[in-house]
């Protein structure tokens, strides 16, 4: 049974959910494409541990003081989603990278429309950076919670945030 939360960010309410084990297995921002329904979040439930953890190191990176997260996932897909997402957490703090990138990198330069769809549907969104994922011509493209979220997570994380 999965329990979730909801908690504050500067990009809007943020739902964390975690799986029967307490393990943190989605973070879904508002109207995000691909964000399941609320119904499958289960029960709200504040007090888990990795609710706590999350938020705490949320709270950190959002106010500059963090570059990266140290929590246990518990994600579930395809194994070439996960190897995919696995990428995800290589792109460095402040970088970016093109789903060719990607696909060269998991040793399938082919793969770059499958690695954009295994990208889109990634269940950990910020704490799994798939907002680091440009177009090869270094255009904003695809992101779940919206271009304007994308673009504002990539100014922030470069320093060139006007908020």
């Amino acid at each position: 049974m999965t329990r979730h939360t909801v908690i504050g960010s500067p990009y809007g309410p943020l739902t964390l959910v975690a799986d029967s084990d307490g393990f943190l297995c989605g973070l879904y921002m508002t109207g995000q494409r691909h964000r399941p329904p609320e119904e499958s979040f289960g029960p709200r439930e504040d007090g888990l541990r990795c609710f706590a953890e999350a938020e705490e190191q949320l709270t950190a990176y959002f106010a500059g003081e963090s570059t990266h997260f140290t929590l246990e996932l518990r994600l579930r897909g395809t194994p070439f989603q996960r190897g995919v997402w696995d990428q995800l957490t290589r792109i460095p703090y402040g970088e970016t990278r093109s789903y060719g990138e990607l696909a060269d990198a998991l040793g399938n330069p082919h793969a770059s429309r499958a690695v954009g769809l295994a990208n889109g549907r990634n269940p950990i969104g910020i704490i799994i950076p798939c907002h680091r994922v440009i177009g090869s011509d270094g255009s904003l493209t695809g992101y779940g919670g919206g271009l304007n979220r994308k673009r504002r997570l990539l100014d922030f994380e470069r320093g060139t945030a006007l908020f």
